[in-house]
């Protein structure tokens, strides 16, 4: 992702923040100040998650050969990267925090556009690692329905970005 992206989406960011300070400032009634302590709170509850995310990404993409990617998630994997997209996501646990950095990763070593949004369908509906939570409180039944109804979402999704955005350059996104 080139660095005036990243400003213009941090500036972005910066503007909303601004004016909802300004809001709660306004008010009077002290919340700009509770929202800064709330945000500076959840930002050092999460910096470690974060922080050991990038570690592994930025491993990951030195360690994991680019051959490998291109061969398995690449333009010529066809369906063989959906489903290994699709897999891949499935098994990824953590937030956004993990699965992000993973996706860049992956898009970067070379994977195409499908593949690759069978991994964020695949981590989005099928993450197994909250398989135990969701039977916990919902049951197995409702996990066992809802799991088998979107087991075909992540390839699907897969092939309908591969057949309409194959030909979008995703280093220049």
């Amino acid at each position: 992702m080139k660095s005036s992206s990243i400003l213009m989406q941090t500036g972005f960011m910066a503007a909303i923040a601004i004016v909802m300070l300004a809001i709660g400032y306004f008010r009077g009634e002290g919340q700009h100040i509770d929202g800064m302590k709330s945000g500076a709170s959840l930002a050092l509850y999460i910096m470690p998650l974060i922080f050991f995310a990038f570690i592994i990404s930025s491993m990951a993409q030195l360690l994991i050969p680019k051959q490998m990617v291109v061969e398995w998630m690449g333009q010529g994997s066809q369906m063989r990267g959906l489903f290994v997209g699709s897999i891949a996501g499935a098994l990824t646990p953590g937030g956004p925090f993990v699965c992000f950095p993973i996706a860049l990763t992956l898009m970067k070593a070379g994977a195409s556009v499908g593949p690759l949004v069978a991994y964020l369908s695949g981590w989005l509906t099928l993450a197994l690692f909250r398989a135990p939570l969701e039977i916990g409180m919902l049951g197995w039944k409702l996990f066992a329905v809802r799991y088998i109804c979107t087991l075909l979402v992540p390839p699907t999704a897969g092939l309908i970005a591969q057949m309409l955005f194959s030909n979008v350059n995703l280093s220049e996104m």
